[in-house]
This record gives structure tokens, sequence and C-alpha cells, in this order.
């Protein structure tokens, strides 16, 4: 069974919907034989690089909200997401960017097998940490944490030798219908969105494995 993920970096829910998955997980018969490929989708791909703003002046322009609806949003998320074992300390003071690096990292991480290791840093730096995940300094310092070669990272990362991976993910996500993320596909014929609970997934996970092979 292959469970393709697509998520963004500063994305609250899809850190949260993460371990949800992975808890069902804990509790599929079939996990063992699960692999999990994660894909990118940029919330803001338009955003300039290296150029961050303040997360309460995006949520207010964006949605409309007031600095108290802001500050009970994040609350909410905080909340869920010690449900889950993670320490969310939230963003809301802090800002937020172009993520295209990030992911490209990921990939980087993923052709080195340690994709999942990578992306877990990166939420856990960002989310728990308050640290930035936009610039080359950061996301290099991180990538050595998870045990990848920093001179090949920075060479990764400069060349571009990602972008076009990342930029196919985000035009896939599109096409499979994806407005928002978290956005799960499993065995490319069924689809979970958003953070669901981890029943939903436990449920999503059991249809798959049962439903019939189809032959083309």
């Amino acid at each position: 069974m292959e469970i393709e993920i697509w998520s963004d970096i500063v994305c609250g829910w899809c850190y949260l919907g993460k371990r949800r998955l992975e808890r069902a997980l804990e509790r599929f018969d079939g996990r063992d034989d699960v692999r999990m490929v994660h894909r990118a989708f940029e919330l803001d791909p338009m955003r300039p690089v290296d150029e961050t703003e303040s997360i309460q002046s995006v949520l207010r322009a964006k949605y409309g909200w007031t600095s108290s609806e802001v500050d009970a949003a994040g609350a909410q998320i905080r909340m869920l997401a010690a449900e889950e074992g993670i320490e969310y300390r939230g963003t809301a003071d802090g800002v937020i960017g172009n993520t295209r690096r990030a992911h490209e990292l990921v990939r980087a991480a993923v052709a080195a097998g340690r994709g999942d290791a990578m992306l877990e840093r990166l939420y856990r730096a960002y989310f728990t940490e308050g640290r930035s995940v936009f610039d080359v300094e950061s996301l290099a310092a991180l990538a050595v944490e998870v045990g990848l070669d920093e001179t090949d990272v920075r060479a990764a990362l400069d060349d571009g030798r990602y972008t076009a991976a990342v930029e196919a993910d985000n035009r896939e996500a599109r096409a499979l219908g994806a407005m928002g993320v978290p956005f799960f596909v499993i065995d490319r014929r069924f689809g979970v969105s958003g953070a669901q609970p981890v029943e939903v997934f436990v449920e999503a996970l059991t249809r798959a494995s049962e439903a019939p092979t189809t032959t083309r």
C-alpha cells in the first residue's frame, strides 16, 4: 500500500494530520507493507523567496480575522496537537515565508533515505522551536541534524535540482482536486482530506486494504 501525503511545512494542520496518520498505522494490521511518500504543496507559492511576513498580518488579511480570532485559532490547534503528543507553541508571534527551499530539502532527504526524519525535524523546528525554515543557513543546519551532508544539501538548494519535482507535486495535487492540505491519497484510489480523527484514517486504511485490485 502506498500513501501519498501532500503537505506544507508551515501548515500546523499538516503536522497534526501526519501524527494522526501515524497513530492510525499503529492500529493497522498491514502497516509493515505501507510506503509513505511525502509530496510538496505550497500554500503561498507566489511569495518571494527570502521575504517573510508576520503571521498575524497574513491571517488578518487572508481571512479578515481580528487579533483575538487569530489567537483563538492558535489555541485550538495547540490543544489538539497536545492530544497527539505534539508540543505546539504556535507561531502567532512568528513569521511565514516561501517554503520552496524547505520542500526541496525534503526531496534531497528522500533521495538520501531520510525524508520522513527531515520533514519531522522541519515541523518541530518551526512549530515547537520557533526556528526559521526559510533561509539556506537554517535549512542546512537542520539537515545536518538528521544526518545529511551539509555540502550536498547546500549544492542541491543552490542548483535547484529538486525544483522541478516540487513544482510537479504542486500541479499534481491540484489535478487531483486538492484545494488545501493535508491531503492523503491511498493507492491512487482513496483520498482523505484534512487532519481527520485517527478513526477516519483507520477506516480509510482498512477500506483500501480490502478493496479489490483493479486491472488495466
